[in-house]
Parts: structure tokens; sequence; C-alpha cells
């Protein structure tokens, strides 16, 4: 007796619970609930057989099976996207604005999966600073911004808070008796305004000693040992030491992440729900 196909929803299901590592943000990126997440695994793993993920309460890890279906998984959903795709019409357009505090190293990889998601949509990226941002999209010159909490605006959904720190490089040691130097992004970053800010309260003198273009560049001087700098662990290489403890610097809070968007069709919908959900999870990790 022959077998039924496989149930495409259910394969994709499986590959977002693998690359998001959680039921929770694989139903958020599939715009369904985390019951349906489930059960769609489930009666994949029944018509396979055989058990693809090992679940625990503090992650989703492939068993061996998992592992050996997994590239498959995403080559058949590939197949069929292509196939849908020729006859499909001209590609749609989605322009997002990431702040430069969030876009992080895995903001390549996070393309890549969106692009391959939908190859119809055609996704263009523009990186700054929160307010700049924050300006194209109320000009709509932007249809999705996902920035750090901007001064005088409550808008915007919550996708997720992060922690913040004072990084050094392993072997950098502060000067007595000398200010702080910092190395910060140029105005108008909202994260160096909170770090004077902060730094002043507390009654810390400081100097900026780098100004950089991008928190690449920052982190680049970091570690390069010109100084400290607030930022987020993830965005520096490993190595990284947080000295806010030890020098007695005033504790950063943790700086939510927000999407404002104006798309309201299902298939842009659908890219920023997967996005969103992977940005979700680059940070809790």
């Amino acid at each position: 007796m022959t077998k039924r196909p496989l149930d495409l929803d259910a394969v994709e299901a499986f590959i977002r619970i693998v690359e998001l590592g959680s039921f929770t943000l694989a139903a958020e990126a599939m715009r369904t609930t985390q019951a349906a997440v489930s059960l769609k695994l489930k009666r994949l793993e029944e018509r396979l057989d055989c058990r693809l993920v090992e679940r625990t309460p503090r992650s989703v890890q492939l068993s061996a099976q998992g592992a050996a279906f997994f590239d498959h998984a995403r080559e058949l959903l590939e197949v069929h996207r292509r196939a849908l795709a020729v006859f499909a019409g001209a590609r749609q357009r989605l322009t997002i604005g990431i702040s430069d505090h969030v876009a992080g190293p895995e903001l390549p990889a996070l393309i890549a999966r969106m692009n391959a998601q939908d190859p119809q949509l055609l996704i263009e990226i523009r990186i700054g600073s929160s307010g700049d941002l924050l300006q194209s999209y109320d000009r709509r010159e932007l249809d999705t911004v996902i920035v750090r909490l901007h001064a005088g605006r409550s808008d915007g959904e919550l996708l997720t808070e992060e922690k913040f720190g004072w990084f050094a490089a392993p072997s950098w040691q502060h000067r007595a008796h000398e200010s702080l130097p910092l190395a910060t992004m140029a105005e108008p970053c909202g994260v160096r305004a909170m770090a004077g800010q902060l730094l002043d309260a507390a009654g810390v003198p400081w100097t900026e000693i780098f100004v950089g273009g991008g928190v690449a560049a920052v982190a680049a001087a970091v570690m390069a040992g010109l100084g400290v700098a607030a930022l987020a662990p993830r965005m520096l290489p490993f190595g990284a030491i947080d000295v806010g403890p030890k020098l007695g610097l005033p504790d950063l809070p943790r700086l939510p992440v927000l999407l404002h968007s104006r798309v309201k069709d299902n298939r842009s919908h659908d890219a920023l729900a997967a996005l969103s959900a992977a940005f979700r999870s680059v940070v809790r990790g």
C-alpha cells in the first residue's frame, strides 16, 4: 500500500522548530498556535514512524533521524517554492529598516532565511540609527522598521528585550584618575545618549575615545583595547568582558526591540513574522 505524501505544512513546522529552537517561536513565525505546531510535528513523526526532535523543558534538539531528515526537508520546501514561483507575477517589494544596535552578526543568515521562505518577495534592508529610521518610516520611505525604544514614542510592537553591559577587551585596564574612555556610535544614537546620561548621574567622568559609524566599528575599537562600550553581548567577539561591576559603573537596563510596520498583505506579514521570531530566538540565545 502506497503511503500518503508528506504534509508540507508539517515539514515547514519541523524546520521552524529546529531553526528557532522553540515551539513557541515556530508558532509565531507561522502565525499559528503552539498547539497547532506541536500537532503538525506529531503527525509528521507518525507519518515517518520516527522521532524527529527531542524535547526538554529548556531546549529542542534534533534526534539522529531528525538530523538525517533536516536537509532533505529544506530541499523539499525549496523545490515546492520554486515550482510555485513559476506561476507568480512580479516580485513584491518589502523595505525594512533595522537599527545597527539590533541587526547584529546574525542578520545575513536571517535575511537569507526570509529569502528562502519566499523567493518572490524582494526584501530591501537599510541599516541606521533608530531615530533616523523612524523618521524615514514616518515619511513612508520604509514599510517596516525594527529599532530600539526611542524617546518620545510609545507606539510599536515589543519584540523582545535585550541585556546590555559595559564591555572591554580582556587585556584592557582602566588607568586610575582618568576619565572612562568610551567607544560609541555617533549621534543621534539612543544607546550613546543613555550611556552618557547614566554615567553623568552616577558621577563617573567619561570621554569619547572612539566614535564609529556602526556597531561593528565600535566592537572593533573595544577589542583593540581603546576603551569601554555599552553594547549587547551578541554584538561582540567571544572573549569580551563586562567590566561594569569591577569599575562600579551604573547598571544598564534591558533595552526593548520594537517593530513598527504598516504592511497589510499576507506575504509581507508572513515574512515579518518569521523575522520577528528569529530575532527573539537570537536575542534569547
